[in-house]
């Protein structure tokens, strides 16, 4: 476990914390919904789904949070400005705590943003996410409604480079300032097993320098390879794969992670509580902390 000599930086969005250390607050489990090919989407362009499964999945991270004192969040995947704003609508009510927005243009950025401004659910959205290919028309849209906070993302084409995730972040803190973003949550970037490393190394350098907080995409690790995955170690072993990833980035001091879909909430949460727990002591008795 980690002791930063930098202070650790919290961010509070509608109750929920994130950031510092693991003594004071547990990580922030993110689960994904309405993602691309998800059973439960039955139109992507009109944001069409079955409503009952849906409620059912929320009310399930919901109870595994409750269980765990570990706090979870959605990730609303969106693919068309009508189907953000369909998604929003449901999950602004399933749920009482923020939740990022995840879409893919400018266009269903603003359309998300406006319909979160006429509902007033402005202080509960969190974007995801800005990244170093960002343009001027999305920081304009953070700035022009008064959004406060966005995932940055440390996009680079060296996945395995520390030094270029922390170039990314540089250029982002510039970008988020302009666009008015004053909760920065950063994302260290996988995208597939080797990348997990160095985005687990660029947390720790993040939080002992900076003391933002940080996390990633762990679920990345695995995901394009999920079928290889499934036919090599079957149904088990691919879920362990997928655990495994996850809980990664949370042993080295991560602040959320993005798990991936939602379903997979009943062996992420539990499997948290075990790492946050154990560190928890661990700190009572101030042993064996790794100072930074």
């Amino acid at each position: 476990m980690f002791k930063f000599k930098v202070e650790q930086k919290v961010f509070e969005i509608c109750r929920i914390k994130i950031g510092g250390l693991r003594s004071e607050n547990p990580p922030v489990l993110i689960g994904s919904i309405f993602y691309h090919k998800h059973r439960i989407v039955r139109d992507e362009k009109k944001g069409e789904f079955d409503k009952e499964i849906a409620e059912e999945l929320i009310k399930h991270q919901e109870e595994a949070s409750d269980k765990t004192k570990i706090p979870g969040l959605i990730d609303v995947v969106a693919q068309s400005p009508e189907a953000v704003v369909n998604y929003m609508d449901f999950v602004s009510k399933a749920t009482d705590k923020p939740f990022l927005v995840d879409v893919p243009t400018p266009e269903v950025m603003k359309a998300a943003f406006s319909y979160a401004k006429e509902v007033g659910l402005l202080n509960r959205v969190i974007f995801n996410s800005l990244t170093p290919r960002s343009k001027d028309e999305e920081l304009n849209i953070l700035k022009e409604y008064g959004a406060k906070s966005a995932i940055l993302l440390l996009y680079t084409s060296k996945v395995m480079d520390v030094d270029a995730r922390l170039n990314a972040l540089k250029e982002l803190l510039v970008k988020a300032e302009k666009a008015g973003v004053t909760a920065p949550l950063i994302d260290t970037f996988v995208i597939d097993i080797p990348s997990l490393s160095a985005a687990s190394r660029t947390i720790i350098y993040v939080k002992s320098t900076l003391g933002l907080p940080c996390g990633c995409g762990a679920h990345n690790a695995v995901s394009l390879m999920r079928k290889k995955f499934r036919e090599t170690y079957g149904d088990n072993g691919l879920r362990a794969a997928e655990l495994a990833s996850n809980m990664t980035p949370i042993v080295l001091s991560a602040d959320f992670v993005l798990y991936g879909p939602i379903e997979a909430c009943g062996e992420v949460f539990p499997a948290t509580y075990v790492i946050t727990t154990s560190y928890r002591y661990l700190a009572k008795i101030r042993e064996l902390l790794i100072e930074l």
